[in-house]
């Protein structure tokens, strides 16, 4: 395990919720790959702490479904289908519709403004070449947008599907071409919604949830295909 993460230690959470967020964020932003092998020594090793709390983290992360228990092999990180995907995505696009409809009826100017940032940041950030950081400028712009919504258990579970693709978000990221396409659909739905615009908005957003799915999916393939090959 040669992926760079280290515990990021909180004197006011117990050690294994520690452990288990710090697997977590790598498990999400991909420095634990799907079908990558999680030794329970190792990790011990790599995060200086005793096996106990891994062990409970390992529990809890089986729960949310992002690590699963092999017979004989252990425990390794949960590999995504595209059944997965595309459930996930499906629910996705019918809250985005809704909290986009929500956004352009309730957006002040000073969000329209914090949305026009968001999106020139993600453009700047391009040039960095730190493709998690991208990410997270990604992320940036759509949080604007549901915050916007002015409802609480909507940005919730919004953010819960989100979190449940980010691990394939930086290989999405990787091509130039999708980086550019991103930047003009972000400019368009900021454009949609400054002008309450809430058809072409959603219309937008599927587009930009589509591109997406279509590029994790080939990624999910060429993952199965490495699988297979390596077997």
């Amino acid at each position: 395990m040669m992926n760079d993460f280290s515990v990021d230690m909180n004197e006011y959470l117990p050690l294994r919720d520690v452990v288990f967020n710090t697997l977590r964020k790598a498990i999400l932003k991909g420095e634990l790959k799907p079908g990558e092998r999680l030794m329970e020594i190792a990790l011990a090793e790599r995060l200086g702490v005793s096996r106990t709390p891994v062990r409970e983290a390992m529990r809890k992360l089986e729960l949310e479904g992002l690590v699963v228990m092999i017979p004989r092999r252990g425990a390794q990180v949960a590999n995504i289908t595209e059944k997965d995907l595309n459930d996930v995505l499906e629910v996705r696009i019918a809250l985005e519709n809704l909290s986009i409809e929500n956004a352009c009826m309730r957006m002040t100017e000073e969000q329209l403004e914090e949305l026009w940032n968001a999106a020139k940041n993600f453009e700047a950030t391009m040039a960095e070449g730190n493709l998690v950081k991208l990410a997270e400028a990604d992320v940036a712009f759509h949080e604007v947008i549901y915050k916007s919504s002015d409802n609480r258990r909507l940005n919730q579970v919004l953010n819960n599907l989100r979190e449940q693709i980010y691990r394939y978000r930086v290989e999405y990221l990787k091509d130039e071409e999708t980086r550019n396409l991103l930047v003009k659909e972000h400019k368009e739905i900021y454009e949609a919604i400054k002008n309450r615009d809430v058809k072409s908005a959603q219309e937008i957003s599927y587009q930009h949830i589509e591109n997406q799915r279509e590029a994790i999916i080939r990624s999910i393939r060429e993952e199965t295909q490495n699988r297979q090959i390596r077997k």
